[in-house]
């Protein structure tokens, strides 16, 4: 495990976006974190959202793992390019011939991985609870935990949307169409979604339609985008504002969708290694 990360750190080492957007990730992630401090303007309005309540246990947990994994493309860059320069200047072939093996390869590349996604997860938990104890109006220790299973979930929708671009990028070998063909499902994706909804809803009732977008049984939902974003709801109906008007936060935690995370995870570094034996490269 220590050569394969010592391999890994001293190809990356070298390659100059590799440490780009490494440090604008980890920057841009701390400093969406403090949002919160600064008063935004909002069609002339001035909100602050630490007055909003994001920063009061047990929602912070919510609020800050939503927040930061909007910002996933941007370590998903340094995943892809990592593997990408690999086959552009044939250091995948060259390390096979000295000797490192697929599953070496992909061990290394899911170690990489592992790391990204454990620095991040570990830094957003200790940021946190600093802000969370610094500004937090609830106090109270077992609110304080209630929640934390959201960093749980951050760090395996992260692990999953990785081992996804690995699986492209051992399938397309160059960037730019590791990212086209991204784009390409998730609109698929998304069409997919509309499309089951509309025929799902399509002549009910009102009542009945606002039951049938409740109740969680669309197939889309299975899916890798769609099972990733369900893992961590959207919290803006928990702002002290969006209370105000009456909108209640309604989350039933989603066991379907973390499994259907893992396997999907599991599905993307088996497919990634049978590319790896099958291909003649």
């Amino acid at each position: 495990m220590l050569k394969l990360l010592k391999l890994e750190y001293y190809k990356n080492l070298n390659y100059g976006p590799f440490k780009v957007f490494t440090i604008l990730y980890f920057a841009i992630l701390v400093a969406l974190l403090f949002i919160g401090l600064v008063d935004i303007d909002v069609f002339g309005a001035t909100i602050n959202l630490k007055e909003q309540g994001i920063y009061n246990f047990p929602e912070i947990w919510n609020f800050t793992t939503w927040i930061v994994a909007l910002l996933k493309i941007f370590l998903g860059l340094i995943i892809v390019f990592s593997i990408c320069q690999e086959f552009s200047n044939r250091m995948f072939k060259q390390n096979t011939i000295d000797g490192l093996s697929r599953e070496e390869f992909i061990g290394s590349k899911l170690l990489t991985i592992i790391v990204f996604t454990g620095i991040s997860t570990l830094l957003v938990f200790l940021i946190t609870i600093f802000l969370g104890q610094t500004y937090s109006k609830v106090t109270d220790s077992e609110m304080i935990f209630k929640e934390m299973y959201f960093i749980g979930n951050y760090f395996v929708k992260l692990f999953t949307f990785f081992c996804f671009l690995m699986f492209l990028s051992v399938l397309l070998r160059k960037s730019m169409f590791v990212f086209l063909a991204f784009f390409v499902y998730w609109i698929f994706e998304g069409i997919l979604t509309v499309a089951e909804t509309f025929q799902k809803v399509r002549g009910l009732q009102e009542v009945e339609r606002m039951k049938v977008m409740k109740d969680d049984f669309f197939i889309t939902h299975l899916l890798p985008l769609e099972s990733m974003s369900n893992l961590i709801p959207n919290p803006m109906m928990r702002l002290n504002m969006a209370k105000a008007m009456g909108m209640k936060y309604e989350f039933t935690y989603p066991a379907e969708s973390l499994i259907a995370c893992l396997v999907w995870s599991a599905v993307f570094i088996c497919g990634s290694y049978l590319i790896l034996k099958k291909r003649d490269w």
